[in-house]
């Protein structure tokens, strides 16, 4: 019972999944997260952060969510890789990087987020966060502003309740909860259950940014969500209402595993963003104008 919900735990706030696009056969000979040709560490808060590089140009950061790591960002890489300096890294807790605590947060997270940042000499970056790293670039843009350029995020929430997350949701996260206390009880050694729970914690208790403090961030921010994504619709929108220079898009047909099962799409509207002069039109003033030359 334990692996099963593990399972369910990693396909809500991960990227373990197969994919197929037309990069796919490069992201899946080039081992993503485990390429001892490019990985290295860096001494990053009292722990050794995880990190590798690839392509040049512009740096281009990719954050991965809760229980996964660089590999499951790899379609990314594959494609953005080709016209940027893309920089990757496993999160404390995750992957290759160590722990250190035993009170993971994601306000520490952010912080090793910009320690390493700091230690590779890059400022202005474009940032793309999924998930749990959607809210490290939140907390990234809100603290630490001279770090990003352009921020997307996909599938990121300010809060864990359920104004902000599907209902569903936290009666299976509760059900692994039990789980792992169990197995941390029984002294089981299949994994290492206290780190389980801690990543659990994030998804359950945090984050904790209050939607005031959204208007500290005067980058463009394209906020992205499946239109059945475990994040509600409501709370996208209130994450882009609430950013002063922001974006919305909203895929019809996905869930929050877009990146992964459709990232010919999401890579496509990510390029886009990137690439382009940032725009924010308005109906109103197109109308008005409009009106004004025809009198």
């Amino acid at each position: 019972m334990a692996t099963i919900l593990r399972l369910v735990f990693i396909i809500f706030y991960s990227g373990v999944f197969s994919f197929s696009y037309t990069g796919a056969s490069l992201a899946e000979s080039v081992p993503y997260g485990h390429n001892s040709a490019v990985g290295k560490y860096a001494g990053i808060n009292g722990i050794r952060m995880y990190y590798e590089i690839y392509g040049h140009g512009k740096p281009l950061v990719l954050i991965h969510g809760n229980g996964d790591s660089i590999a499951g960002m790899a379609a990314q890489i594959a494609y953005f890789s080709k016209n940027y300096q893309v920089i990757v890294a496993d999160s404390r807790g995750h992957g290759k990087s160590g722990l250190g605590t035993d009170h993971l947060n994601y306000v520490q997270m952010m912080e090793d987020w910009n320690a390493l940042l700091d230690y590779l000499h890059v400022r202005h970056a474009d940032v793309f966060g999924w998930s749990d790293g959607g809210i490290l670039g939140l907390l990234l843009a809100i603290n630490h502003p001279d770090k990003i350029a352009k921020l997307a995020v996909m599938g990121a929430n300010l809060r864990p309740d359920t104004t902000a997350v599907e209902p569903w949701a936290a009666p299976m996260l509760k059900e692994y909860a039990k789980e792992i206390n169990k197995m941390i009880a029984e002294k089981d050694t299949t994994l290492d259950w206290n780190l389980e729970k801690q990543r659990l914690g994030l998804e359950m208790t945090q984050p904790d940014i209050k939607t005031k403090s959204l208007h500290r961030i005067k980058i463009p921010v394209l906020v992205m969500a499946g239109d059945r994504d475990v994040i509600r619709a409501q709370h996208s929108l209130e994450i882009f209402h609430n950013l002063k220079n922001a974006q919305l898009l909203i895929l019809p047909g996905h869930t929050h595993f877009a990146p992964v099962n459709d990232p010919e799409t999401v890579n496509a509207f990510l390029g886009y963003f990137f690439k382009n002069p940032f725009k924010m039109p308005s109906t109103k003033e197109i109308i008005e104008k409009y009106y004004d030359s025809a009198e």
